[in-house]
């Protein structure tokens, strides 16, 4: 179908509403690798559709998730490379969403932008499709806003927004949690979508960064690059969280945590109930270089790294003792190198970090 829609008072503006449709059509290529058995129609619609399967599921429960990539986007400003973040935005979503058992089943997105550059919105789209793909999830719709005045022509905003479905017998919940349980840690990538604001501040990234410096090996960080490694899209969970709660039974994960803003000591005591404690064991951590790294250049203190960043803990499962062998092994068959960093006993505080 040709579309002959443009409007030169508008182009004269800044919205280029013609570059819009270059974008949508660059997308589709990318969008379809996310198609699932329940997408209905295509993408372009007022509204995604999408046809819910609850065969096997007595009592469904719609979960969602909102999230975006934060300042984490200013490194691909400065580094022109958009093709990754799209991961952060799908990951912040789904693996809150997974949090509670919920399967992703659809995943929107939102790009506001001063200047929409056709081939930049196809990069960013694919990056969301890849993290759609990697959780099993469709990518339905969304919006490209272009908002000159508003963002300046080279930078752009992205968020998500993602709906998941468990059965309400199957949620994961800490009402069966108990003294002598269990704290499986699960690897982060990297910083993940969190924090930047700090990195930001630490590395000098704000004004004119030596982005060749930035670019160079850094033996500190095992021989990558400080910007690679910075920009590490964030780890997606889901579908080995998915194998273990098909393997173990819901009833025997007692809370799972999403490491993001805040980290160990805002994120853990969610999944904890009240009369319990999270003890963790400092030397357990398999904490990354980029952390050690952070914490050397910018002179922050151990209490203050933990309490922004996941140190190298993306997820923490919490499971019975008896179980956690089993729960370790399902998790490295599913791609996890998980490992156990601390107990659940009796206490007022939630979370200890010894």
């Amino acid at each position: 179908m040709i579309n002959n829609s443009s409007s030169n008072s508008y182009k004269a503006a800044g919205v280029d509403i013609t570059a819009g449709y270059k974008a949508v059509e660059l997308m589709k290529g990318h969008i379809a690798r996310t198609v699932t058995p329940g997408v209905m129609g295509q993408v372009g619609g007022f509204g995604g559709l999408f046809e819910l399967d609850l065969e096997g599921i007595n009592k469904p429960v719609l979960v969602s998730g909102t999230d975006g990539v934060g300042t984490k986007l200013k490194l691909a400003f400065m580094l022109d490379k958009h093709d990754t973040i799209g991961i952060d935005c799908v990951a912040m979503c789904v693996n809150d969403v997974i949090c509670v058992g919920a399967k992703p089943l659809f995943f929107l997105d939102y790009i506001a932008c001063g200047k929409n550059v056709p081939e930049r919105i196809e990069q960013i789209v694919s990056g969301v499709c890849e993290g759609c793909v990697q959780s099993g999830a469709a990518l339905i719709g969304g919006e490209t806003a272009e908002m000159p005045g508003f963002y300046p022509v080279n930078e752009y905003d992205l968020a998500g927004y993602c709906t998941g479905v468990v059965d309400k017998d199957r949620m994961i919940d800490s009402s069966r949690m108990e003294a002598g349980d269990v704290i499986i840690a699960l690897p982060s990538s990297g910083v993940h979508s969190n924090g930047f604001s700090l990195v930001r501040r630490v590395f000098a990234l704000d004004g004119k960064p030596d982005l060749m410096a930035m670019k160079a090996q850094n033996m500190e960080l095992g021989g990558r690059s400080l910007a690679d490694t910075l920009l590490e899209p964030t780890k997606i969970y889901v579908k080995p969280v998915l194998a273990l709660i098909d393997k173990l039974g819901h009833e025997k994960i007692k809370g799972i945590s999403h490491i993001t803003g805040g980290g160990f000591y805002e994120n853990i005591p969610r999944s904890i109930p009240d009369g319990l404690s999270a003890v963790i064991v400092r030397k357990a951590v398999k904490v990354l270089p980029i952390f050690n790294l952070i914490a050397a250049v910018g002179a922050i203190d151990e209490r203050d790294m933990f309490n922004t960043f996941n140190m190298g803990v993306g997820m923490t499962i919490i499971v019975p003792r008896d179980d956690a062998q089993t729960a370790l092994e399902t998790l490295k068959e599913n791609g996890e190198d998980a490992y156990l960093i601390g107990e659940i006993v009796r206490g007022t505080e939630k979370i200890q970090i010894i």
